[in-house]
Formats: C-alpha cells, structure tokens, sequence
C-alpha cells in the first residue's frame, strides 16, 4: 500500500485541478488500464513484484487438460476482476463467490475445499492484485497525458 500512497500524494494536486468531469474520464482511463496490466500478470503467474506464483499442488488423480492448466484461468475474466471508478477514486477487485477465491490466495489463507465433507486446506500466498512499478508508471502517464489535453 505505500506505492498507492506514495503516488497519491505525489499527483493528488495536479488531479485536483481537473474538472469532475475530466476526473471521471481519467479514472476510467486509469480503471481500464489497471485491470489490463492485473489480467496480464494473472495470466503470466506472477506476483507483483515479479516473482511467480507458487505452483499448485500436485493433482495426482487428475489426468490431461485440467492437470496441465494453468490456475485462475477463469478469476481474471472481465465477469469476476472488475474496475469501478468515481471523480475521486478507482477500485479494482473481484466480485462475487470470486472474491472469496481470491482473498484466500491474495492473503495465503485457509480456504474450504469441500463443504460437505468439511475439507479445508492452506493455501500459499499469491499476490493476485497489486501494484508494479510499470502500473505506478502507467497512472503517471495516464495522469499526465489528461493534463496536456
């Protein structure tokens, strides 16, 4: 969180200057490009700060297609990874059941497997949201690109 800050308070009184209207333009633009860059690095199986996700486990009864995929093929999907944006702020996240999917990996919790056989597991850590230092470029760009306009 101290990228987000940091960024925050670096360009928080250029954006004060623009009109609500260009606000909203740009945190849509902002939005946009934020979920882009998540669902590329989701894609890629890397960790915010480069590294990559910690395989999953070994799915020994599982054989062919489902063995070999790569994971949260489907959490990165314009229906679950959403980004809503106001004159003031841009959200990125998860929605529905898939929030709780990703919360538990995001944080490395333990998550239920199976709910009627009360089978849970600990899952590793996998940073599926976060900043880069390319986004924190992206936003800087986006920001000063809406200021030359």
């Amino acid at each position: 969180m101290d990228n987000v800050d940091e960024l925050t308070n670096k360009l928080s009184a250029l954006i004060a200057n623009l009109s609500p209207q260009a606000r909203r333009h740009l945190a849509k633009n902002i939005g946009k490009k934020i979920t882009q860059s998540q669902r590329q690095r989701i894609t890629n199986q890397q960790n915010p700060d480069g590294t990559s996700f910690i395989p999953c486990k070994n799915l020994r009864k599982k054989k062919g297609w489902i063995r070999r995929q790569k994971m949260f093929v489907k959490l990165k999907m314009a229906r679950y990874l959403k980004a809503k944006s106001t004159a003031n702020q841009v959200v990125v996240g998860f929605s529905g059941s898939a929030a709780n999917i990703a919360a538990v990996h995001q944080f490395g919790q333990r998550g239920v497997v199976n709910e009627k056989h009360n089978i849970s597991t600990q899952y590793a850590k996998r940073e599926l949201l976060g900043f880069t230092d390319q986004d924190k470029a992206l936003v800087e760009e986006l920001i000063i690109h809406q200021l030359s306009m």
